[in-house]
């Protein structure tokens, strides 16, 4: 990652210029690559079970970083109350480290729907984005890793369980997703409920012509 990780967002920073988000669990590689950075990037992500949790906050402290903070702690909770605890110590730590909730994105960690307690976790992901949302003040972000929920189906089945687990998430409030953007029926569903939204204005052609 120390070597990879920055000479792939050094490409990217020089032919897009996008908001870049750096999933990487080293320290060094993180150092470097928001470096090369020319917009504050996301930090993905910051849980209960780090070893150097002062080094990325103060990472994110002095680049303006964006940071995703991830309900997990050894384990992952499977309670709405589960996860709202890990969350609200990982708000005061981060503002602590006076990393605003403006900049903070939180994720109630998304289990796939296969898994043993798979739909317990989601009905309390789902519960907990509603809670971020009436609970937080100042008001925080909220994130979820949409495409996890599939992880394990069968191919044909992914992009129908994604599409609608999007849609379930953004009705509680969801305010970003980690998803694969190449898959069509996903990137329909994320312009459609921008569309709802008033983000952007609908156009027949325009979702035609997603993917």
């Amino acid at each position: 990652d120390e070597e990879m990780l920055p000479k792939v967002v050094e490409v990217i920073v020089q032919s897009h210029d996008p908001v870049i988000s750096l999933d990487t669990r080293n320290t060094e590689a993180l150092k470097r690559s928001v470096s090369l950075c020319t917009k504050p990037p996301i930090i993905n992500y910051l849980s209960l079970e780090e070893q150097n949790a002062e080094e990325i906050l103060s990472l994110c402290r002095n680049n303006q970083c964006w940071l995703i903070i991830r309900a997990l702690r050894g384990i992952i909770p499977t309670s709405l109350e589960g996860k709202m605890q890990v969350l609200e110590e990982l708000i005061e730590m981060s503002n602590a480290a006076d990393i605003p909730n403006v900049r903070l994105f939180a994720d109630p960690s998304v289990v796939h729907i296969g898994r043993g307690m798979g739909q317990d976790h989601i009905a309390s992901s789902h519960e907990c984005i509603l809670a971020l949302k009436e609970m937080v003040d100042p008001p925080i972000n909220t994130i979820a890793w949409i495409s996890n929920v599939s992880a394990g189906l069968n191919k044909n089945l992914k992009s129908r369980v994604d599409s609608t687990f999007m849609t379930y998430m953004a009705g509680a409030g969801l305010d970003a997703a980690i998803v694969d953007v190449l898959d069509t029926e996903i990137m329909k569903t994320v312009y459609l409920i921008r569309s709802f939204r008033d983000e952007i204005i609908f156009s027949e052609a325009d979702l035609e012509g997603v993917g």
